[in-house]
């Protein structure tokens, strides 16, 4: 799954992803760091990888999941 960042803090390292069908996905500290990231940028395309209930990792769209 693909989105665009929408929103990114990095002082807590959440944010939310908005979705190509325009939904919005929060995510949280563990997502992230799941991704091995270091920072989001509004507008930058990420892969989700989301088990039903939240998004378990995100990463930049050039790279794979882990």
């Amino acid at each position: 799954m693909q989105g665009t960042v929408k929103d990114f803090d990095p002082a807590d390292r959440t944010g939310s992803v908005l979705l190509d069908d325009g939904s919005e996905l929060p995510f949280d500290s563990a997502a992230f760091d799941a991704g091995g990231l270091r920072l989001l940028r509004f507008g930058q395309r990420v892969n989700l990888a989301w088990d039903g209930e939240r998004v378990t990792a995100l990463t930049l769209s050039t790279l794979p999941l882990p």
